[in-house]
């Protein structure tokens, strides 16, 4: 038997989301940072953001599983 610890919130994918102080509705805009890795991204919209997050995950798919202990 076989006991695998995958939490479902793993750190790994832990975000610190700062929006500039000139964003609006219609101009969404910041920078965005993963917890673990340090790596920050700038976005221009709503969708760089949410392709900056995809493509973290696409990197970090390769390295995911480290630390069991890290949730």
């Amino acid at each position: 038997m076989s006991l695998k610890h995958e939490p479902k919130h793993p750190s790994r994918r832990a975000y610190v989301l700062k929006l500039r102080s000139d964003t609006a509705p219609g101009t969404f805009a910041g920078c965005l940072e993963n917890m673990v890795t340090g790596i920050r991204r700038e976005f221009a919209s709503g969708e760089e953001m949410v392709a900056s997050i995809a493509s973290d995950i696409l990197d970090g798919s390769s390295t995911e599983g480290g630390d069991p202990s890290i949730e």
